[in-house]
């Protein structure tokens, strides 16, 4: 550490140049990142639908349809018309409707009356026109743009796809202006808990150079999710905010008595323990959605793992050397304490300890069952239910019927097979339409005699394709019996079938995100159990500080349990590793210091001491990182950030209630447990291990 401190300042206008080089590159390389709005995309590669749609890629040369779109009061001939001009729109692979299914010549010389009723109804009704496209993954939003200006505001689209676009469009500015608000609140609360007007400043440029390096080097990755894009850059800054502010308060109190050169080197010698224990538990925090086979969760958490990262070597390097050059300008921007005294709130929390403690242990059982049993979300539906994109999916609805779209394959060659499987599949409940090649055109016909645009529609080389319609939403417990029932009759004719379909890859999300939770959970849990472990050489104090944070993250997510309110998976997965990983700090933060305290004092008095003189810098820590929480929720209009924001914003109070009110009677009352199961104490009053503690 000598070498480095030293190296810091020999060379600190090196560094400051290199610093902030990066940081300029890094934003500009930000720029070329691209974002993925489909979480779909983030599926396993051997998840069963995914599979379906490679095979559907490679075989019908497209996906599934992921879009509708609706024309009103047209004739036969305006519905062909539009169909040849939206079909010509760049990003749309494919454009289905009735002249696909019965051929264009068919269409053309047969009045619709003459053709099968059921089959023309799901595609042409009482002069309205319902047809099925194919969005390219990544155009979304300026083939939807297109769509809109072809077909004007008197006809609708929906889908997938168009969701996907909206949710692109609302998402463009959500960065910003979540950090135009949360800055300057941040500032507020800086400018409190510092002495001097400029160091604030150093503060945010500190992290703030990590971020724009951390998000520029996200080139290497291609692309990143929609949802690293809008949170990361927020949580980075709320949760190593912390490693600053220790070093900048280490170096001042030695300023006090050193030279700054002298004194920077013992504040980076002193800061550097607390910074990399505190660094490696919300690091393990990140690390742990690695492991998700859903890759979303992978994608964040590599993410925020090398934010942390930067992080720590900007606040290590950067700082510094920031810091030294900028003394006079710090001595010349002094301003008098405006942290409010909390020397009365050690004697308060150590009244109250009792009634929380007892309070904490009676909820705690009851939030982890309610936790347990929450109702979650997995599409996107619900982001654009208030837009323009909702209104146009509830007309469709209101005149052509709920429409929830899946094709099944199975292996091309038996037609007999291949009728009976459709006509079962058409009894299921809940399935409205089922077209296939022998329902819409007949098994008894070969296909010799059938227009070859109407035959590629149902048959490739190697498979036929089956396109189920069905009643139910996109996702929910109806829909996902749906998939169960459809796979389940496929399974009785074929040894070999895929389905695809947005219902088919939320079924599959949800059975992947299940493992995924268990696995999480358990990594994180188990890597901070571990921390603490080494850190306090202690059996007994990684249990309560692992309760103590995990019984906050369960009354957390027990709200939408006992308010009735449906979850995104994603925003249970990443709070309930990003709260434990975050706001564990918290509690090692008051647990060394009782540990330290508890040398010189009896415990009630090395408790109340340790309150007061380190209440103020958890409750900075607490404060910056639940209003990053309450900003996300407030910046953005997608409910996935909305309620991210408000988990991690609430959350991060719980944590605090939790360590300042429960955590101070936890360890007081096992003290003697934790004298006798930590090594290399020594306790005021113990001797040699033994004797009585004074209260």
């Amino acid at each position: 550490m000598d070498r480095l401190s030293q190296a810091v300042i020999n060379h600190k206008k090196s560094i400051l140049a290199v610093f902030l080089i990066a940081s300029v590159l890094g934003g500009l390389l930000s720029l070329n990142v691209s974002i993925n709005y489909n979480t779909v995309d983030y599926l396993p590669p051997d998840a069963q639908s995914t599979t379906a749609i490679r095979i559907m890629q490679t075989e019908f040369g497209g996906e599934i349809p992921n879009a509708k779109v609706m024309l009103t009061d047209v004739s036969i001939h305006d519905v062909l018309e539009y169909k040849e001009k939206i079909a010509a729109v760049e990003g749309i692979t494919s454009v289905t409707w009735l002249d696909d299914v019965v051929g264009a010549d068919t269409l053309k010389t047969t009045p619709v009356e003459f053709l099968d009723g059921s089959l023309v109804e799901s595609y042409y009704k009482n002069n309205d026109a319902l047809m099925d496209l194919t969005i390219e993954s990544g155009q979304e939003q300026s083939a939807v743009e297109a769509i809109y200006e072809i077909i004007g505001e008197e006809n609708a689209a929906a889908g997938e796809a168009v969701s996907i676009a909206e949710t692109q469009a609302m998402s463009v500015s959500e960065v910003v202006n979540a950090m135009l608000i949360l800055i300057p609140v941040v500032l507020v609360i800086l400018i409190v808990s510092t002495s001097s007007w400029a160091e604030p400043l150093f503060f945010l440029l500190t992290i703030g150079a990590a971020i724009l390096i951390n998000m520029g080097t996200n080139i290497l990755f291609g692309e990143i999710s929609f949802i690293t894009r809008t949170v990361s850059p927020v949580l980075q800054l709320a949760v190593s905010l912390d490693y600053s502010i220790f070093l900048l308060h280490s170096f001042n109190r030695h300023r006090q008595s050193f030279e700054p050169e002298k004194a920077m080197k013992l504040a980076m010698k002193e800061s550097l323990s607390t910074v990399a224990a505190s660094a490696a538990t919300t690091m393990i925090g990140f690390a742990a959605l690695i492991f998700m086979r859903f890759r979303v969760g992978a994608d964040l958490g590599l993410n925020l793992l090398k934010g942390i990262i930067f992080s720590f070597v900007s606040v290590m390097v950067f700082m510094p050397a920031l810091t030294l050059l900028s003394c006079k300008l710090i001595d010349k921007t002094k301003h008098r304490k405006l942290m409010p005294d909390l020397g009365k709130a050690g004697s308060l929390l150590m009244k109250v300890r009792i009634p929380f403690m007892i309070l904490a242990l009676v909820i705690a059982i009851p939030c982890l069952l309610a936790q347990s049993n929450n109702q979650f979300l997995y599409g996107t539906s619900n982001i654009t239910s208030v837009s323009r994109v909702g209104k146009d999916a509830a007309l469709i609805e209101e005149k052509f019927g709920r429409q929830n779209t899946m094709a099944l394959l199975v292996p091309k060659g038996d037609m007999g097979t291949e009728a009976e499987l459709s006509d079962e599949l058409s009894r299921l409940p809940h399935v409205t339409d089922v077209i296939s090649y022998s329902t819409a055109i007949g098994a008894q016909i070969p296909v010799e005699f059938v227009p070859g645009e109407a035959v590629d529609q149902f048959y490739s080389t190697q498979y036929s394709r089956i396109i189920i319609n069905t009643d139910t939403v996109d996702e929910g417990d109806e829909a996902f019996d749906t998939v169960r029932n459809i796979l389940d009759t496929a399974s009785e004719y074929y040894d070999e079938y895929w389905l695809a379909g947005q219902s088919v890859s939320l079924y599959d999300m949800k059975k992947t995100v299940s493992v995924d939770n268990r696995l999480v959970n358990l990594i994180a849990i188990g890597g901070i159990f571990l921390v603490l472990l080494v850190t306090f050489r202690s059996v007994s104090l990684p249990f309560l500080l692992v309760f103590t944070i995990e019984t906050a993250i369960w009354i957390n997510l027990s709200f939408p349990y006992f308010t009735g309110t449906p979850l995104n998976f994603i925003g249970f997965l990443v709070i309930s590793t990003v709260q434990l990983g975050a706001t564990v700090d918290y509690a090692i933060l008051f647990t060394n210091a009782y540990l330290s305290n508890r040398k010189l004092h009896p415990k009630k008095d090395a408790m109340r001491i340790t309150i007061q003189e380190n209440l103020a810098a958890v409750l900075i820590s607490a404060l910056t990182l639940a209003i990053s929480g309450f900003t996300l929720a407030y910046t953005s209009n997608n409910p996935i950030i909305i309620e991210l924001g408000m988990l991690l914003g609430r959350g991060t109070l719980l944590s605090l209630a939790m360590v300042a009110c429960v955590l101070p009677g936890l360890l007081v009352l096992f003290d003697k447990i934790i004298r006798k199961t930590t090594l290399n104490n020594r306790f005021h009053g113990i001797k040699n291990g033994k004797g009585s503690d004074i209260e």
